[in-house]
């Protein structure tokens, strides 16, 4: 895995990278695993506007994956490591020992022919799923659950990892990437190891037509607006705001939204 940088033949080329795509071992999905993605533009159901800047996007299939890796004890192969339009990690297709097949967040290393299990039987090596309690102390792990059985809802995003540094009767002290420390049931399921596709964070997009392809629509700077559509709005030249950042409903930018005091006692070191 690695980074491409591209003759810069345009404007748009001159700052672009790519990945090498070396890991993938197949551009063609498993067929009986994909499904329709249909878009909204950032539109509820009455077609308002709810989630700005979000328009467009290349046409995509969903990839269903495993996210609760139940299978437990059977033995899978990695069949081929393949790209994922709806996410920045890899996806490995495993073909289980009963003939089933089933894709998986593809962790760093894990390579074609590889052999996979999941339950209290699996070896502490990259790409088993095991429950926490089963997984030894200072162990990098990815794909953490929150809830028993729930499906894996920690550390998916490419090139991310958390460490299991403690223990308890009930609970697993787990380290994430931000820094916070959290409490996690031992008998929920992680996989060992880091998410793949590393590199990914040290991409340059190159120009703005790129990022559109994500669905992703160009934003306009509240100084460059009228008073009426923005607090930071109006003023003679280029002005400044003349405020401290904020949105257009005038909520301060850098503020702690986090309102949740069923699970404020499940963390015990908040982010650096």
């Amino acid at each position: 895995m690695g980074i491409r940088r591209l003759r810069p033949t345009s404007p748009g080329q001159r700052f672009q990278t790519i990945s090498d795509f070396k890991e993938i071992t197949t551009t063609t999905p498993f067929k009986p695993l994909l499904e329709p993605l249909k878009k909204n533009g950032g539109r509820n159901n009455t077609g308002r506007i709810t989630m700005w800047q979000r328009s467009g996007g290349h046409k995509r299939h969903y990839r269903k994956i495993d996210f609760k890796r139940d299978k437990i004890g059977i033995m899978a192969i990695v069949e081929t490591i393949e790209y994922d339009p709806n996410r920045s990690a890899r996806i490995a297709l495993l073909k289980y020992k009963d003939g089933e097949r089933r894709y998986i967040i593809s962790p760093e290393g894990l390579k074609v022919g590889d052999p996979i299990n999941s339950g209290p039987q699996a070896e502490i090596k990259i790409g088993n799923a095991l429950a926490l309690k089963d997984i030894p102390l200072g162990t990098i792990i990815h794909n953490i659950e929150l809830k028993p059985g729930q499906g894996a809802k920690l550390v998916r995003s490419a090139g991310t990892q958390a460490q299991l540094v403690a223990r308890d009767v009930k609970y697993c002290h787990v380290k994430l990437a931000s820094g916070e420390m959290r409490l996690i049931p031992s008998i929920c399921m992680a996989t060992v190891g880091q998410v793949s596709n590393t590199d990914h964070e040290n991409i340059s997009y190159g120009k703005a037509g790129r990022v559109r392809w994500l669905g992703k629509k160009s934003t306009v700077r509240g100084v460059a607006m009228n008073p009426i559509d923005h607090p930071l709005g109006g003023g003679e030249g280029k002005s400044s705001g003349g405020r401290p950042p904020c949105s257009p409903w005038g909520k301060p930018e850098g503020v702690k939204t986090r309102k949740n005091k069923q699970t404020d006692k499940f963390i015990i070191k908040r982010k650096r």
